[in-house]
């Protein structure tokens, strides 16, 4: 267990909305990717300030979104950005072992794994996700709600884990729920 946090969980929402509001203004990625960052987090390591489990959609681009560079967050994606022992194994490693203090769910707006849960039933592998959408979802059918609501769920699903529970427990850590609406490029923290 990391003994040291890179930062408090507070302190890591307040970095996430500063980086957010610094992209809404950007023309360009704004955050630190230069040679002596690669140098510095080969040498001595990562030390990201905050876990973002968020959807493999292209359009979500959590480095950009928050203005960070290398080394910065700790990014686990999954499309619908559901949980599961993998990505509960790889929020346990980044904040046991990394010292990170803040999980945030990133869902979005326009998610089309929320939309094929609502008004689809796929088959093959994409039905595993769209069935744990529904489970958090129930029977809404606004996508934005049932965004929310799946982000929502993802948050409970860390916070029951033991290992994860334990970690808040001994640490502080933080597990939050975020929107990213893609029309404007705005986190909304829930």
């Amino acid at each position: 267990m990391r003994e040291t946090p890179v930062c408090t969980a507070a302190d890591a929402i307040y970095k996430l909305a500063a980086g957010n509001l610094k992209y809404l203004n950007a023309e360009n990625g704004s955050g630190d990717i230069s040679r002596r960052i690669r140098m510095s987090t080969w040498a001595k390591g990562q030390s990201p300030y905050a876990i973002i489990v968020t959807c493999s959609d292209s359009r979500v681009i959590p480095e950009n979104i928050f203005s960070a560079g290398i080394g910065e967050l700790f990014v686990i994606r999954l499309a619908g950005n559901i949980i599961d022992d993998h990505q509960l194994g790889s929020i346990e490693y980044a904040a046991g072992h990394l010292g990170c203090r803040l999980v945030v769910v990133l869902g979005h707006t326009h998610c089309g794994a929320v939309d094929a849960a609502i008004n689809s039933e796929p088959s093959g592998y994409i039905r595993c996700i769209t069935d744990e959408i529904k489970k958090a979802i129930g029977e809404e059918t606004d996508p934005y709600k049932a965004s929310c609501l799946n982000v929502r769920h993802s948050v409970q699903e860390i916070e029951k884990s033991l290992c994860i529970h334990d970690i808040k427990t001994e640490t502080g850590l933080r597990v939050v729920g975020a929107m990213y609406h893609i029309e404007d490029g705005s986190v909304e923290f829930l």
